[in-house]
């Protein structure tokens, strides 16, 4: 007799238990993505790369007027916690010492992706259900960086791709200019 297999989704509250207890380490790569739990892949050095010339680019000129978070946790509540490569969070002065910053307090995502790209699309239907307002997809292989803007019922209104010769701009930072060339070197 074979019994059929059922899939237990966790919510945050689940998940946050699960460390509290032991059951997962803080030193494991995970995110939780609705209500499953997955193994983050590694990070190759045009990833990494990529990741540290962003962090750079965004600190530098946004200076203390945000927090720039690099491979840290966002909640999207009921039953994610994403770990986005860079997030742009509205400043705080405890740094969301006590939470995770939450869809209200991020000004932009960015996902760069390698060998994650079709997870990392994945992931928009949650981001846009969660309300987080802009999120990029910075595609390696192709060079281009996918930018998604205006969340409603679970997509993004506004999508667009930008390559080399092009520029970037944060609509909560419109001095904030990014090219395409500077994110890809």
């Amino acid at each position: 007799m074979s019994m059929p297999a059922t899939r237990h989704r966790f919510t945050l509250d689940d998940y946050y238990r699960m460390y509290e207890t032991g059951v997962l380490r803080e030193d494991q790569r995970l995110e939780l993505l609705d209500g499953e739990i997955y193994e983050m892949a590694p990070t190759y050095p045009p990833h990494a790369s990529i990741v540290d010339r962003l962090a750079r680019l965004l600190i530098t000129r946004l200076g203390t007027r945000a927090i720039v978070r690099v491979q840290g946790s966002v909640s999207a509540r009921p039953s994610s916690q994403p770990q986005p490569d860079l997030a742009v969070l509205a400043e705080r002065a405890d740094f969301y010492r006590r939470a995770h910053p939450e869809a209200d307090d991020v000004h932009l995502l960015i996902e760069v992706s390698d060998t994650t790209l079709s997870r990392d699309r994945a992931k928009l239907r949650l981001y846009a259900t969660a309300g987080m307002q802009e999120v990029w997809i910075v595609n390696i292989d192709d060079e281009r960086i996918e930018v998604y803007r205006s969340p409603d019922a679970g997509v993004y209104i506004d999508h667009a791709a930008v390559g080399r010769g092009e520029r970037l701009l944060c609509p909560d930072f419109p001095d904030v200019v990014l090219t395409v060339d500077e994110v890809f070197g």
